[in-house]
């Protein structure tokens, strides 16, 4: 029984990545809204906003289509060093 709901879960799986949706998701995407950070990958959106998911797939979590050009939830992320961590 255990090994069926497995194999169910794969069989949705697989067919939810095949889906035209995905596909269409994806081409909907703003490339040039892309950024790469070393370490983690491709990001989208504005990434110094507090709300940016840090995700390749969704922007954030008020306005996850974008765009994020004249955002009216933007909020500037506030970055630390490593030795303010520290303190």
């Amino acid at each position: 029984m255990i090994r069926k709901s497995h194999m169910q879960r794969e069989r949705q799986m697989r067919q939810a990545a095949m889906s035209p949706r995905t596909q269409l998701g994806q081409s909907r995407l703003n490339l040039s809204d892309r950024y790469y950070l070393e370490g983690v990958g491709y990001l989208i959106g504005d990434i110094s906003c507090r709300y940016n998911a840090k995700s390749g797939y969704v922007r954030c979590a008020v306005n996850p289509s974008g765009p994020c050009e004249g955002c009216r939830y933007y909020e500037p992320r506030e970055f630390t060093t490593d030795n303010e961590k520290k303190i």
